[in-house]
């Protein structure tokens, strides 16, 4: 039950630094990147319904990703691991918001800065995670050798 309880204080810490972020990055690119470049429209924000839903799916992807980056860390001190975690998700993330749209000309510019979008976010969030590991507020998992 202990090793739950710190998973979901893990999500949670992760769910809201990389919605913080996102947040941010959602007003700039809905503001400016959309207003400046005909063919990032589709990162504007057209309804509430629409803020709404994108908000709550980047605090699902923070959550997940911070669960996972607990496991996937564990109590390794691989840097390649970190990284490899926040590419993981911020690729995955990224590419898939651009997988409907009809167009890959126009779509190329959106990937671009949808996927950078994502691994910042989720770089925020790994780094957070760090701080909130390294002053034991939040504990890593634990693995048992299995022989």
């Amino acid at each position: 039950m202990a090793e739950r309880i710190e998973s979901l204080k893990t999500g949670a810490l992760a769910a809201f630094s990389f919605t913080l972020a996102y947040s941010l990055t959602l007003a700039g690119n809905s503001l400016v990147l959309a207003e400046q470049f005909k063919t990032l429209t589709a990162l504007q924000i057209t309804t509430d319904l629409d803020l709404v839903v994108r908000v709550a799916v980047a605090w699902l992807s923070g959550f997940l990703f911070g669960v996972t980056y607990r496991y996937v860390i564990r109590e390794d001190k691989n840097p390649h691991l970190k990284e490899g975690a926040v590419l993981a998700f911020g690729l995955v993330r990224g590419l898939a918001s651009v997988e409907g749209q009809p167009n890959w000309t126009d779509a190329f510019g959106l990937l671009g800065v949808l996927t950078m979008e994502s691994v910042i976010c989720f770089a925020i969030a790994r780094f957070t995670l760090d701080w909130a590991l390294q002053r034991h507020w939040i504990k890593p998992f634990k693995s048992t050798p299995v022989f």
